[in-house]
């Protein structure tokens, strides 16, 4: 092979390697374009924990930035929040939402926690009618009401379901919500309800004896009861029987009772016959011209 061709191709191999060593060290101290990301957003966010109840102030929240999404209805103004309720607990750095606060001019405490349309109404209680103060704020219960109904045939003291379902605002001072459940003793339980329980419930608490029923939160189903009446409790038919069914109301036939179950005959035996007599052994004796005959029975018996 030639020489010079061989000079040639190895300059020119050197010259291109050169040539991409250069290229590539500028390529990689060019800079960088930033990468556009997304917009940040301002957001009001909460400095420390707010509890229910409480009315926003200006060290209660700031204005921070907000990587991604807006949560629905987060305030961008501290302006917006400032003087409002909590109605429900916000925690520090929190995003501060309107569906947690008050409605602006209602003001904190207890009178901002009730939705438009809705009534608190409040009800003396004691140990017992409290559900011995397991019923805290956010609980849910029945009420019960007994007393003498005002019509003529009297069947004594009756107790009836009045309200169902109904949620506990506040026991006594208290109208936050505990989550532990812990027991609180108190004198006065203030009850959401609509305007129409509002004045049944002012009515039973003035003309009857009130009970609290403790029940599930999760549990809304309406139950269907008929009450029961103190004539009920005592009609055992003589002290033996059995009491009537709870589902019967006053004045509804009973059901029929059941016809009392015949015993299965037994087989009948019939009875042995007599045992079968056996005719008496006869023995003849002659002596001469005397006989005489001798009879001995079967079983031992006198020889006749």
């Amino acid at each position: 092979m030639n020489k010079r061709f061989v000079g040639v191709l190895t300059f020119a191999f050197l010259v291109a390697a050169g040539a991409s060593l250069v290229l590539y060290r500028v390529l990689i101290s060019r800079p960088k374009d930033p990468i556009a990301g997304p917009p940040k957003a301002h957001v009001v966010l909460a400095t420390k924990d707010l509890e229910v109840g409480a009315v926003l102030k200006e060290d209660d929240v700031k204005l921070s930035e907000w990587g991604g999404a807006l949560p629905a209805g987060a305030a961008t103004e501290p302006k917006l929040v400032l003087g409002r309720g909590v109605i429900t607990a916000i925690y520090a750095k929190e995003p501060v939402v309107e569906s947690r606060l008050a409605a602006r001019g209602a003001g904190g405490g207890m009178a901002a926690m009730i939705p438009p349309g809705w009534r608190a109404v409040a009800v003396r209680v004691n140990e017992v009618v409290g559900v011995a103060g397991f019923v805290v704020p956010g609980m849910h219960v029945d009420i019960l009401i007994s007393g003498n109904t005002p019509s003529g045939a009297s069947q004594g003291t009756q107790t009836q379901t009045l309200l169902q379902n109904i949620e506990v605002l506040s026991a006594g001072q208290d109208f936050k919500k505990d989550a532990e459940g812990k027991p609180i003793m108190v004198q006065v339980v203030n009850m959401l309800v609509t305007p129409t329980q509002a004045e049944q419930l002012a009515l039973a608490a003035s003309q009857t004896s009130i009970q609290l029923v403790l029940r599930n939160p999760l549990d809304h189903e309406i139950a269907k009861t008929p009450g029961t009446a103190l004539h009920r409790l005592f009609n055992n038919n003589g002290g033996g029987g059995a009491m009537p069914a709870p589902n019967l109301l006053a004045g509804e036939p009973r059901p029929k009772q059941a016809a009392p179950r015949r015993q299965p005959e037994l087989p009948r035996i019939a009875a042995a016959p007599p045992p079968v007599k056996e005719p008496p052994f006869v023995m003849e004796i002659i002596q001469g011209k005397d006989r005489k005959e001798t009879k001995f029975s079967t079983t031992p018996a006198e020889v006749k």
